[in-house]
């Protein structure tokens, strides 16, 4: 390789600083969370888990949590099931407030097993492999198909209908508006979610039913 190869590979500084200090959180989040296995002290409060890049993980920031939380409790009551497919930085909050509610979250990602029989394994590719008893139980469904591509929004519509009872929220791109209403008869909301670290693609949130009307 030539000296001019390598000054094309070398990357601007700010982007290597922020690329290492990316690489420091999540060495520190990896060391809490084995910390945390150590002691026993799993608890949801006593871990923050860091988005692994790899698995297409972007967290809500945290007016979207709260936005998207507090609209959850008002458009379901206390007896209510909540199914999260591939949105794990809501369930911390949605569980603390759920006042009875039973908080599922469907995820890949085994870090989240610690949060007991609240999670399930889910993996978009096998859509159908869902426990017989959780079909047809929730009464409100929140998704993030962890890619913008059709085939993970068909398989994971798969799912949605198989868990669902009514009501639906899906937030992805804005580019999967067309098929988001196809498989699922989801229209567009004003409200948008943000998240912790900007996304080059536009997003939205999409809903079978008036969930801006929630929306505080």
């Amino acid at each position: 390789m030539s000296e001019s190869d390598n000054d094309e590979l070398q990357l601007h500084p700010d982007t290597l600083a922020a690329l290492n200090e990316f690489y420091k959180e999540r060495e520190e989040s990896e060391k809490q969370f084995e910390r945390a296995l150590e002691n026993n002290d799993c608890t949801q409060e006593s871990l923050d888990i860091q988005e692994n890049w790899q698995l297409s993980q972007f967290w809500y920031d945290e007016n979207t949590i709260k936005a998207i939380t507090d609209a959850a409790l008002k458009c379901t009551d206390d007896n209510s099931n909540i199914a999260l497919i591939s949105c794990p930085s809501l369930y911390k909050a949605l569980k603390k407030k759920s006042d009875g509610r039973q908080v599922k979250l469907f995820e890949f990602d085994q870090r989240f097993s610690v949060f007991g029989t609240d999670f399930i394994f889910y993996d978009y590719n096998t859509p159908q492999n869902i426990p017989a008893d959780l079909h047809g139980i929730f009464d409100l469904v929140i998704c993030d198909p962890p890619f913008l591509s059709e085939e993970c929004l068909s398989k994971t519509a798969i799912t949605v209908r198989l868990l669902m009872k009514k009501k639906v929220v899906l937030c992805t791109g804005a580019i999967m508006e067309e098929l988001s209403s196809k498989l699922l008869a989801v229209k567009k909301c004003t409200f948008t979610p943000h998240h912790k670290n900007n996304l080059a693609n536009e997003f939205s949130c999409y809903s079978n039913f008036n969930f801006d009307n929630c929306i505080n």
